[in-house]
């Protein structure tokens, strides 16, 4: 799996409609078998929401 985390993406967010958190991001078919096989080594759109983290890459 991904050493990311999706609850710790920025395109991770809660959808009212559907009353759950989703990814915003549009997967293709063949990236969303690897993710839901585990085979995803690491997510293309991962966006920290850690603020912190963000900032000590400026540096």
């Amino acid at each position: 799996m991904s050493p990311h985390n999706c609850e710790e993406c920025n395109n991770f967010v809660y959808d009212d409609e559907d009353e759950c958190y989703v990814c915003e991001m549009d997967l293709d078919e063949d990236d969303m078998v690897k993710f839901l096989t585990g085979n995803y080594p690491d997510c293309p759109y991962y966006q920290s929401n850690n603020e912190y983290e963000v900032v000590k890459h400026q540096m």
